[in-house]
């Protein structure tokens, strides 16, 4: 079983790798075609490839990391990468698209020519590359929101491509120059409003939140209809990494023997794990010891040594 995960991961590496040199191939034709041509939408698109070649780079950084043993000195491992990777990508991308939109209106004030003729042909290139990186990602994306994130992009990246060879027929037919800077609104814009939203999944891993899937109401309810479980209180549920989700909680149960907890434990784990993916528990099991029995503790323990 261990040899078959290996080489799986292995395999999903080696499209990572395959997915960057495509994407770095993509981005210095689009760079070469932009400067050229004076096709800023293509420059933008070169830009945003080149971001995601990085978040591939990153990516393939990341779960080699996180595939590391835990350790003394990192009892969780590495588990946290990718979710820092999603983090780099994602500012970055945010980054260079305030670049370019600026750019883009400065373009609008003071258009300039730009040869229809190498937008159509180089985007046309983009869309087949684009679609042979997406084709690259699919499995892996289903498993991992790092490359995920990495495959939106792509696809993300070949519709774009697609506007730019459409944005060429209409400067050649229409002479429409004000297009070129309007596609590199539109792409830098959908860059943009992806990587905030990534960005806001990231840090919220980060910042230990409840996973956003996950309905505490229907956990606590779930927990409590186990016979032997008074209530459940104190919860903390967070993400160490993306599919790694802990639970730590106090558990009031009726009276029983020690030796009787043990089942008890053991089907409030069973229910955590098959019904909302907790794969880590740690219950403290009491029988009217706390006084507050909220489901979410109010104030830290920080709080109450400072009122103490």
């Amino acid at each position: 079983m261990t040899h078959s995960h290996d080489a799986s991961e292995r395999a999903s590496q080696r499209r990572l790798l395959l997915a960057v040199a495509l994407n770095f191939g993509i981005a210095a034709v689009e760079a070469v075609g932009g400067l050229l041509s004076g096709a800023l939408s293509l420059v933008s698109d070169a830009l945003h490839n080149a971001g995601d070649s990085g978040s591939l780079l990153l990516t393939l950084a990341a779960r080699r990391l996180a595939g590391r043993r835990n350790s003394a000195r990192h009892t969780f491992g590495f588990k946290r990468a990718e979710t820092f990777a999603a983090v780099v990508n994602a500012a970055a991308l945010i980054g260079v698209s305030v670049l370019l939109l600026a750019a883009a209106i400065a373009r609008l004030r003071h258009p300039v020519p730009v040869q229809g003729a190498w937008m159509i042909g180089i985007g046309l290139f983009g869309v087949v590359a684009n679609v042979a990186g997406t084709w690259l990602l699919h499995r892996d994306a289903r498993t991992s929101l790092n490359v995920r994130s990495s495959y939106l992009h792509l696809v993300a990246d070949a519709a774009s491509s697609a506007a730019v060879v459409f944005g060429g027929i209409a400067i050649i037919w229409w002479r429409a120059a004000w297009v070129d800077p309007v596609l590199t609104i539109a792409i830098a814009g959908y860059a943009a409003v992806g990587s905030v939203i990534v960005l806001r999944q990231a840090v919220h891993v980060l910042m230990e939140g409840t996973p956003i899937d996950l309905d505490l109401g229907a956990l606590q309810r779930a927990v409590e209809a186990v016979p032997g479980v008074e209530n459940i209180h104190h919860v903390h549920v967070w993400s160490v990494g993306e599919s790694d989700v802990h639970l730590d909680a106090h558990l009031e149960i009726a009276d029983m023997l020690v030796s009787e907890t043990q089942g008890l434990r053991a089907a409030v784990e069973a229910v955590l794990a098959t019904d909302f993916g907790v794969g880590h528990v740690t219950l403290q099991l009491e029988a009217g010891c706390c006084p507050d029995t909220d489901l979410i503790k109010k104030r830290s323990a920080r709080s109450e040594r400072t009122s103490s």
